[in-house]
């Protein structure tokens, strides 16, 4: 039982760790247009986004799509790396962890 708890106690440390370095983890992501850039840290929170375009010449609808599909490639991004970490520490994919 001791050798359990150590084992826990191991895998909770290296999740710590896991965390910390998500956390320190920051990419760039742009819209398929280029219009729009979002930087964020793997785990999830966005640091910063750019426009690549003035925005003048930019209608809304053409904005909004953008900012949309930044966004959903970067969280995309975000579940690829942090399932790449758990792989790292468990050294098996657990799809949908993260």
């Amino acid at each position: 039982m001791f050798d359990k708890m150590k084992q826990l106690m191991e895998m909770q440390k290296k999740m710590q760790e896991m965390k910390k370095e998500l956390d320190n983890t920051n990419f760039e992501v742009a819209s398929s247009d280029g219009t729009i850039k979002i930087t964020m840290n793997g785990s999830q929170e966005v640091k910063e986004v750019a426009l690549q375009k003035d925005p003048q010449t930019l209608e809304k609808v053409q904005l909004e799509k953008a900012i949309k599909d930044a966004y959903n490639r970067a969280i995309k991004r975000s579940h690829d790396i942090a399932a790449e970490k758990m792989k790292q520490i468990t050294g098996f994919n657990l799809p949908g962890m993260m």
